[in-house]
């Protein structure tokens, strides 16, 4: 018996019992905490005050809960000044050819690779609050740090270690979203979050056509040096506020009542059936993500979807084979950017709204593929933007689908989905490092085989997304018949127990789960 339990034992001074089963009581005390005696071993039940209330109550503090997290959970930051700087001359004033500014793009993402599993992993021992914050910090400041490169080298090596660091941020607030979020609402979630790739490739357009007409040569700087500056500026600054606003996790949390915590944790398990955390070791949850054959799919689809959405990282030079000045080029990026955030948002809603995540990932890859045929088409300057927008619109508005299923899917333990969400993400950025060679200067205005590559990936993509439908429906089958344990189905469960329940509705609950299709 802990130290903390006896003392909590000492302090009780107004409270009474209420018989679960022949082996569990409960002892509501005056502070309304509740400890559970099992085998005359008492241990703290934090869900108790969540099982206990009424559902109109439960569901007034539900509400007023998600609002709370949508508030500080939901912030994205700047990240996409490297296509804006080229448009804007970094590859002109660093004498870069057209492969080695292909180079700077692929080398940001063998950092990025490498670092996202050991990342999330640390982070399911960390505190997100304060381990994220840091992270981004760092990222800031080496893209402040860009700014002042003055060569080829230069560049490879703060793009490098950029990777390195800007690796822990997104697969870790995927994470931490779908900690806190049941599967019919972490989808939209986890397109918010995504779009702010988008809201960063709009506002770095508008702030580059800014710092372009306004700040070139001012100081004696050149205007791409200016947007690493001010970007890698305003990601330091976020990364300060996000200290104060980002939450840990549900039972952790310190700026949560203790009604609010028991409440984020109950909601999770009327959802999937499990308590979200673990007392095994980490090793198992691990062992258990790389055992499951569906992570393999979710990767390989989510590769083919990042071939296809590539052209993202070239975006501003695809809409400078318009022919417009650098300004209007950098303002024409905006409107596209900003069509696919809203795109991605409503697909993924939809998705949540109606439990299916395979059609939302393929109707997007459809237009994207209408987009690419456009594009390598088309010389009409209207009917080549249209294509663009159809290109980003479509591309982006399945990505965020698809590492929403792969967390709906993989769900316990905790670290099984910190490692799956984590290894689809890496898996797929493999994309960057080889797509950046699609788009050489010579290929202007058309670039055919980008054009070419990204609808044959986005087919495959397709194809997988379809094929884990048909894959998820059987399992769902399986757990129909109860012939087959969900621990084995799903390959992987929590290893904790929920308190203040009995056996049987432990039982009922854990085989409740079904899969989202």
């Amino acid at each position: 018996m802990s130290d903390n339990v006896i003392q909590r034992l000492r302090q009780l001074r107004d409270y009474k019992y209420h018989t679960i089963g022949d082996q569990e009581a409960t002892i509501i005390d005056d502070e309304n905490e509740i400890l559970v005696r099992v085998d005359g071993e008492p241990k703290i039940n934090r869900l108790a005050l969540a099982q206990r209330m009424k559902p109109d109550a439960f569901a007034s503090v539900e509400k007023s809960l998600v609002r709370k997290l949508d508030i500080r959970l939901l912030a994205g930051t700047l990240q996409n000044n490297i296509a804006a700087a080229k448009v804007a001359g970094i590859q002109e004033s660093l004498h870069l050819h057209s492969t080695q500014y292909a180079a700077s793009i692929s080398i940001l993402f063998v950092g990025y690779i490498s670092m996202q599993i050991p990342s999330n992993m640390f982070l399911t021992l960390l505190r997100p609050s304060i381990y994220l914050p840091c992270i981004m910090a760092i990222w800031g400041v080496l893209s402040t740090l860009t700014g002042i490169v003055q060569n080829a080298g230069g560049l490879y090596v703060t793009r490098f270690f950029l990777g390195i660091f800007e690796a822990a941020f997104y697969p870790g607030a995927l994470f931490l979203i779908s900690s806190w979020y049941k599967r019919s609402e972490l989808g939209v979630r986890s397109a918010i979050l995504y779009s702010g790739s988008q809201l960063g490739g709009a506002s770095s357009g508008l702030i580059g056509a800014t710092i372009q007409h306004s700040l070139d040569g001012a100081f004696g700087i050149e205007s791409w040096r200016w947007i690493f500056l001010i970007e890698g500026s305003i990601t330091v600054f976020v990364a300060f506020c996000a200290i104060f606003i980002l939450p840990d996790y549900p039972s952790t949390t310190r700026w949560l009542s203790s009604t609010e915590r028991a409440v984020a944790e109950w909601r999770l398990v009327n959802d999937v059936g499990q308590l979200d955390e673990d007392d095994g070791k980490w090793k198992y949850g691990f062992k258990m993500a790389f055992k499951d054959w569906r992570l393999y799919i979710f990767a390989i689809t989510f590769l083919c979807i990042q071939v296809a959405t590539a052209t993202s990282n070239y975006f501003p030079s695809v809409v400078q084979t318009l022919g417009f000045s650098r300004v209007i080029t950098l303002l024409l990026t905006v409107p596209p950017n900003v069509i696919s955030m809203i795109v991605s948002i409503a697909n993924n809603y939809s998705a949540d709204l109606l439990q299916n995540s395979s059609f939302h990932v393929v109707w997007p890859l459809v237009v994207a593929i209408m987009g690419f045929i456009l594009g390598a088409t088309s010389v009409q300057t209207s009917v080549r933007y249209f294509a663009m927008i159809l290109m980003i619109s479509g591309g982006h508005s399945s990505n965020a689908v698809l590492l929403a299923w792969t967390q709906k899917a993989m769900q316990r333990p905790r670290i099984k989905r910190a490692a799956a969400v984590a290894f689809v993400n890496a898996f797929g950025n493999i994309a960057h490092v080889f797509a950046a060679f699609f788009y050489p200067d010579e290929a202007k205005p058309r670039y055919l085989m980008a054009m070419f590559a990204n609808s044959v990936f986005a087919i495959a993509a397709i194809l997988f997304s379809l094929f884990l439908r048909f894959t998820l429906i059987a399992a769902n089958k399986a757990l129909d018949s109860g012939l087959v344990p969900v621990g084995e189905v799903m390959l992987g469960e929590s290893q904790t127990e929920i308190c203040g329940i009995t056996e049987e509705e432990r039982h009922t609950r854990k085989h409740s789960f079904r899969y989202i299709t």
